[in-house]
């Protein structure tokens, strides 16, 4: 008989006869690797537990515990979502279902949207399915087979994407039980395997994200192997529903989205002064470190978006008007802006590097489906800079920009990973170019010492981009900073300097951002602090709370002292209760309440209050301010 060597994770060789499948060597291993099998990686290629090895390979037993293994294991669960649906509701026609990060989805075309009663069938109904425990069989079919067989069924939109799919190309079909669909798996052995699931919520989505589709139901779910994760994992979505920046974002009085302008954020006064904290930080940081500041128009002309390249690449995303008869756009990133500002004289070698930064208002056209509080909108304020520089300086200022991005992020108390994206499939510029700014981005990181994942194909479309992931308090991760190293933009719009030999040569550019929205970092800090910002960005700092009418004039004495030290303070006067009004500040969130009654007034001092109940007694006022202050210099 045929044998074929298969080279485990260890590095160990073993024979087998041609035709195993990993799940007899997964068996074979042991028990424990065998129940927690879902598939395999067999040399570079996922899949099925079942099929069958018939050449010498490279094999890894894929569990839970990797991102591939939550994938085919989420996804199996997004096929018992819809068998379950098409047993139940068997006119429901099936749009696509992927695994998703942390969890999957499925959308369904019904003639009346789901509600929360029907979650709760569907969801009784996967448990049948689980329990029924039906095996995940893998069918290969041909084109003019597949359109056959999902028109018999009266699957319109699996017979689109079929037609869609390339000449030529093999199509997999996956069964379970009477249900099959479209499907390239791999996927986990049977039903029975998704031990422990969660339906969470439903929502509309166009068919294939365009708004000029249909409307589907999407059902959103999550499943994990043990129940013990589940529920782990659904207190934690409890805690988020707590922390959700659009209720804390109108409790706290932040900001608002009105139904004239969706996407278009109203930031309240109190907001205001959180957002000004974080651009007068911002500025001071980037003084510190060489920037100048500039601002560029919101509107330009189309010439400058077809030469920048946007129109290309960009344009669907773009608002346009018109001016005396000529076409402009609102700008949607603050690039071409900056680069006519470079444009505008002759520099030196000695000029630069030249650092530009720039608090610009874009404007980008999200589809309505997508749009969520701050951190989705169609309008927002990116913290740009442009750096130009000689190639000789482009690896010192990535680490620049590495040290000021890690110092921001721990200024708010951050953790954070890093990733390098590569050349994207839509891009500009030829692969030299784009391996010479890879190269560079990882020798500045290798340089730092920092680790960091490649996201192949990822990039922007004009270069490479480092971004940086940070970690909040619920253990999320956000996309917010990000480097791109970019040497087409001054060759699009013919950007020189002098040399040291006299002749023209070209800069090299960074992009780079470290809040990268204004608004979407502030919904991110509303979160991770559950609204209870540290003192040095709470919008009030200080409430004080009268006990009776008579203590006012000692109060605003008070009020006064704190505010000429540039503290930031509210009073209540009101007649009401003092344990009604403690309350009411600790739902409002503010870090310290002085409370001023007779004795305070008798001793010259304030009863002070901490954020959470913490009763810190009897203060002087200059007591109290030298605390209040220490912890706005410490960013605490």
């Amino acid at each position: 008989m045929a044998q074929v060597k298969v080279t485990l994770v260890d590095g160990s060789e073993k024979w087998y006869p041609a035709g195993i499948n990993p799940g007899e060597i997964a068996s074979e291993i042991g028990p424990g690797l065998s129940r927690s099998a879902l598939i395999a990686k067999v040399n570079d290629t996922y899949i099925d537990l079942n099929r069958p090895i018939t050449e010498d390979a490279r094999l890894e037993i894929v569990t839970f515990e990797s991102k591939e293994g939550k994938s085919a294991f989420r996804h199996t669960a997004a096929h018992i979502l819809a068998q379950a649906v098409k047993r139940l509701y068997p006119s429901a026609r099936l749009g696509i279902g992927p695994s998703i990060e942390d969890g999957f989805y499925y959308d369904f075309d019904v003639e009346t949207p789901f509600s929360t009663e029907d979650l709760e069938r569907i969801e009784k109904e996967m448990r049948k399915i689980v329990k029924e425990n039906y095996p995940l069989e893998r069918i290969e079919v041909d084109r003019e087979e597949a359109v056959r067989l999902f028109s018999k069924m009266g699957e319109a939109y699996k017979v689109e994407l079929i037609r869609d799919l390339p000449q030529g190309e093999k199509i997999t079909c996956y069964r379970q039980g009477e249900f099959i669909d479209l499907c390239t798996g791999p996927h986990v052995p049977s039903t029975g395997k998704i031990k422990a699931f969660k339906l969470l919520s439903v929502a509309g989505a166009y068919w294939r994200g365009d708004e000029k589709n249909p409307m589907l139901q999407r059902i959103y779910g999550t499943a994990f192997p043990k129940k013990t994760a589940l529920d782990e994992y659904l207190q934690k979505l409890e805690e988020a529903r707590k922390r959700d920046h659009r209720k804390l974002g109108k409790q706290l009085d932040l900001f608002s989205i009105q139904e004239e302008g969706p996407g278009f954020p109203f930031f309240h006064p109190k907001g205001m002064v959180l957002r000004n904290i974080l651009e007068d930080f911002w500025r001071k940081e980037h003084r510190k470190r060489g920037y100048q500041e500039i601002k560029t128009p919101i509107i330009l002309h189309e010439k400058l978006w077809r030469q920048s390249g946007h129109w290309d690449h960009y344009k669907e995303n773009m608002y346009f008007t018109n001016i005396d008869n000529e076409s402009y756009a609102i700008k949607p990133m603050n690039c071409p802006g900056s680069m006519l500002l470079y444009r505008r004289k002759i520099h030196s070698y000695r000029d630069l590097p030249l650092r530009v930064a720039e608090l610009g208002l874009v404007h980008r056209h999200e589809l309505s489906g997508t749009l969520h509080g701050l951190m989705r909108v169609r309008c927002f304020t990116q913290d740009d800079a442009h750096i130009f520089m000689l190639p000789s300086q482009v690896e010192d200022e990535i680490v620049r920009v590495i040290d000021l991005v890690d110092h921001f992020y721990r200024a708010f108390g951050f953790d954070y990973h890093v990733e390098l994206s590569t050349r994207p499939e839509k891009a500009m510029g030829s692969v030299e170019i784009w391996d010479r700014a890879t190269a560079a981005l990882k020798e500045a990181l290798e340089r730092k010492g920092m680790e960091y994942k490649v996201n192949e194909g990822d990039g922007a479309f004009y270069g490479p981009k480092i971004d940086f992931h940070l970690e909040d308090a619920l253990g999320r991760t956000w996309q917010c900073a990000t480097i791109q190293l970019d040497f087409l933009m001054p060759e699009r719009f013919d950007l020189t300097y002098i040399g040291p030999d006299g002749g023209r040569h070209r800069p090299v550019m960074i992009h780079r951002v470290v809040f990268g929205a204004i608004e979407r970092f502030i919904a991110i800090l509303t979160e991770h602090y559950a609204g209870a910002f540290p003192v040095w960005l709470s919008p009030v700092q200080v409430k004080i709370l009268t006990i009776a009418d008579r203590h006012r004039p000692y109060a605003e004495e008070i009020k006064g002292r704190l505010e000429e030290r540039e503290l930031r303070v509210e009073e209540d006067y009101r007649d009401e209760k003092i344990g009604y009004k403690v309350r009411q500040a600790e739902l409002e969130k503010v870090p310290y309440m002085l409370v001023i009654g007779d004795h305070e007034v008798e001793n010259g001092s304030v009863a002070v209050r901490e954020r959470g109940q913490k009763d810190r007694g009897l203060m002087s006022i200059d007591e109290f301010m030298s605390l209040v202050e220490a912890e706005v210099e410490s960013k605490g």
